[in-house]
């Protein structure tokens, strides 16, 4: 059932005549508490309370002394469609079959039976939604909107959120909103990042991991990926200081995290701690008691996956967790069980088709490659045009100047299966698979996948029809084919 166009007296109306009414309904109770979640896109856990000292981010340090930090929290998947579809219905995208990057658009594919984006619970229960865009009320400057990001791999009839403007949070309370911010995606907000911080990451600073070369190029990129994490910082000021403008902090749970792992060549779209791993801070509001095992100011080191931010939102409205939900509560009476395992994957992305599933403990990071045959750099135009590392350290190959740990991703096959020990190699640089000393470890990841795999009823079994890696491959041709033909001669000519 659909809550489309409604008002909110009609809502709250409705959500008493059927029965769902959450804790915006209670009598004699404290107000129901409201929900931010604040997203950046494509960004690991590259913030300075996370160690990383080129990056100053003092919102998001504040964020994370006032509230929770987590140190092991992923996303399902290393892009952002399927994992945007994920964290948005609390399932895992392969057991909905939302596992292939932008997918089922057109094709009338619809969420299974019990299966629903978040906004469909809460605003039966007389929670208003909001995909932020407008944050200032006016027109503004350009640098402080919301993105409106969906992109979901499913077809959606009608409107899922209610508003999209600041303004119309003060008079609908209780609210669940989301502001998407662009900086960390590659594109014009990450070229200009620079522009919007008093004092840019030096490059001859940053740490970039071993598997780049310790190149010019490569320190610059890395270097504006931290500008790019700077500027969102900025951003996050800006939200936060807006909810304490408005009266609106002291009843406003707020949760910051990426949506997968950085846009770096062996980051996004590779399930691998670079590109699964993400930031995420949870802050209570001040002069509320937080629920049980919620400490204000802590770091929390349980395994989480984005779709638990699901369920403990709607757990913050008083919604019950569906009965088909995969994520779990965090906090509070409905908390679920601590994680032994998160889970992740992915399969086609653009015109590029794998198949890798991968499963992580505390301290191991187990992955499984269904087309081992395949090689790592298999084309990826859409990356080949935007990541100037990628066609750095081809042309290093070309020369023989990598060395191995730096040259494993021109490798023509993938192995089967690998295993890494991230306290000993947070870099996923030694494939200890074959290790006999690790034999016990892989096989229990190696059979948490496998439970993992029949009990979402993995979708990524089936292939899809031919004719749709066709359009893709049709569809990326025509976006960069020609484009990169003329960088490439252009950089011959250069060369002569």
């Amino acid at each position: 059932m659909q809550y489309l166009g409604l008002g909110r007296p009609t809502l709250l109306l409705l959500a008493i005549l059927t029965g769902v009414a959450g804790a915006a309904q209670e009598e004699g109770g404290e107000p129901p508490l409201n929900v931010l979640w604040i997203i950046g896109e494509d960004l690991g856990p590259e913030l300075g309370c996370y160690g990383t000292p080129e990056a100053r981010t003092p919102n998001l340090d504040r964020l994370a002394a006032e509230g929770v930090r987590f140190t092991r929290a992923f996303s399902p998947s290393p892009v952002c469609s399927p994992s945007r579809s994920g964290f948005m219905t609390g399932m895992y995208p392969i057991a909905i079959g939302a596992h292939n990057h932008r997918s089922h658009r057109d094709d009338g594919h619809r969420l299974p039976e019990g299966v629903r984006v978040i906004t469909d619970w809460l605003r039966p229960a007389g929670v208003f939604t909001a995909n932020l865009r407008d944050l200032t009320g006016e027109k503004g400057e350009r640098f402080l909107r919301g993105t409106g990001k969906r992109d979901w791999n499913f077809h959606y009839e009608g409107e899922p959120f209610d508003g999209s403007r600041w303004s119309e949070l003060s008079e609908n309370q209780p609210f669940y909103a989301q502001v998407n911010f662009p900086e960390t995606h590659r594109g014009g907000s990450w070229d200009r990042a620079h522009e919007h911080v008093d004092a840019p990451a030096d490059p001859s600073a940053v740490v970039v991991p071993p598997y780049y070369p310790d190149h010019e190029l490569v320190r610059a990129d890395w270097a504006q990926y931290l500008n790019a994490v700077m500027a969102l910082d900025r951003k996050v000021g800006y939200v936060l200081r807006r909810l304490e403008e408005d009266g609106l902090a002291d009843r406003t749970v707020v949760f910051f995290f990426g949506d997968h792992g950085r846009a770096m060549v062996r980051g996004k779209q590779w399930p691998y701690d670079s590109g699964l791993r993400v930031p995420l801070i949870a802050r209570w509001p001040e002069g509320v008691a937080p629920p049980a095992g919620f400490e204000p100011g802590s770091v929390d080191g349980r395994l989480v996956s984005l779709l638990d931010v699901s369920a403990t939102t709607l757990a913050i409205c008083g919604v019950d967790k569906p009965a088909r939900m995969q994520g779990r509560v965090l906090f509070g009476p409905s908390a679920g069980p601590v994680r032994a395992c998160v889970f992740g994957g992915r399969d086609r992305g653009d015109e590029t088709l794998f198949r890798i599933r991968t499963a992580r403990d505390a301290r191991y990071r187990y992955l499984r490659n269904f087309m081992p045959e395949r090689p790592f750099l298999q084309l990826n135009r859409y990356k080949e045009w935007s990541y100037p590392v990628l066609g750095l350290m081809r042309r290093l190959h070309a020369a023989g100047e990598l060395d191995p740990v730096q040259a494993r991703i021109f490798a023509p096959r993938r192995p089967a299966e690998e295993l890494y020990d991230l306290e000993a190699d947070p870099w996923e640089t030694v494939n200890l698979a074959g290790s006999p000393e690790h034999r016990e470890v892989l096989e229990r990841l190696r059979a948490a996948l496998d439970g993992w795999i029949e009990a979402c009823d993995d979708r990524g079994r089936v292939p899809e029809p031919p004719e749709v890696l066709e359009h893709w491959e049709r569809t990326m041709e025509k976006n960069y084919g020609e484009r990169l033909r003329k960088r490439a001669e252009k950089e011959a000519g250069d060369g002569q």
